[in-house]
């Protein structure tokens, strides 16, 4: 048997942990893991980005499949405990890029040495594999579109992108030091339920949201032509999936749609899944980030894991509005 088959790791009857498990994706994830039929998944989320309403429904269907540890990856002691003995560790507990570059401190603590010490006691543990996310910020603006994963990192002046990209090269360390077998995927423009309302660092769409609800118009800093790539949560939770069951090591995955939508355009569209005929507003342009442009190539993921997008983006708008509606203003989605 090839190294890459003896990587194949099934989720069905395993023993998981996953970092981060209360947040959006993470989430998301331990839905799709307690579904799989996993035999016991722990979520480890220390609940500053987390929130134990995220799980509420897995847990009630999983019962004492499911447990929720209230900590964080920087604990050595919790870490190495809720480890041992499991079979797949999903690393998906992280800091938002904004914080990071407020508090490169604490991000150096949490995304650098928190994922050392994940990876570390993985390794210990003889954890069969680790899926490990990463993120297409490790290529700042690129300089080749639709952007390959053999594009180098140099482009990237972010603090998260390059606490990213020291995680990676954790991951293919451990890899070739310990012969631990892991995936990355990079995640391109993330969103759907279960997204920040209520944080500092919450995200563009959510203040959209806000304002449409209302009756003030979406506001753009810019010119709106910036591009992304989004790509819905539920589609990065079965990316991760199925990136644990595939005969695959020591590799990472752009996780991505291959579509990009402008600033203006992605106002538009929340517009009309919003049904509202209201207008953006543009504003003075404000330098959050150089990244003007994002568009994946999404190949080797279909290739190698059999992964592709299945959320378009109106489809994907209209579950979170729904869901938004339902969190903020008691409408049942």
């Amino acid at each position: 048997m090839t190294e890459s088959a003896k990587a194949a790791q099934p989720v069905s009857g395993q023993r998981i942990l996953v970092t981060g498990g209360a947040g959006t994706i993470g989430s998301t994830l331990v839905d799709q893991l307690v579904d799989a039929g996993a035999a016991e998944v722990v979520v480890l989320d220390n609940l500053v980005r987390g929130r134990r309403e995220n799980i509420a429904a897995a847990a009630e269907k999983a019962g004492d499949r499911l447990t929720l540890v209230e900590g964080d990856i920087n604990d050595l002691g919790v870490v190495r405990e809720l480890t041992a003995g499991k079979d797949l560790v999903f690393h998906l507990a992280a800091l938002r890029i904004t914080q990071c570059a407020e508090q490169p401190r604490t991000a150096l603590e949490s995304l650098v040495d928190g994922t050392f010490t994940v990876i570390e006691q993985a390794v210990e543990a003889g954890v069969k594999k680790v899926v490990a996310s990463s993120s297409a910020s490790v290529y700042g603006l690129a300089e080749q579109f639709p952007t390959t994963e053999r594009h180098h990192p140099y482009n990237n002046d972010t603090f998260y992108g390059a606490a990213k990209a020291f995680n990676e090269g954790m991951l293919r360390s451990f890899h070739a030091m310990k012969s631990l077998d892991y995936v990355a995927l990079r995640y391109f423009n993330v969103y759907g339920p279960r997204m920040d309302a209520y944080g500092v660092y919450t995200e563009v769409l959510i203040r959209w949201m806000e304002r449409i609800a209302r009756g003030e118009r979406p506001l753009i800093f810019g010119d709106g032509l910036q591009t992304m790539d989004f790509v819905h949560v539920h589609d990065i939770a079965r990316a991760n999936v199925l990136a644990a069951q595939a005969p695959v090591t020591d590799e990472v995955y752009n996780i991505a749609t291959a579509q990009e939508i402008s600033l203006a355009g992605l106002a538009e569209a929340l517009l009309a899944a919003m049904d509202s005929d209201l207008t953006p507003e543009f504003g003075p342009a404000r330098q959050v980030n150089g990244v003007t442009r994002r568009l994946a190539d999404i190949s080797a993921a279909a290739r190698d894991l059999g992964w592709k997008p299945t959320i378009g983006m109106d489809e994907g708008l209209r579950g979170l509005v729904a869901w938004w509606q339902a969190e903020t203003q008691g409408i049942s989605a």
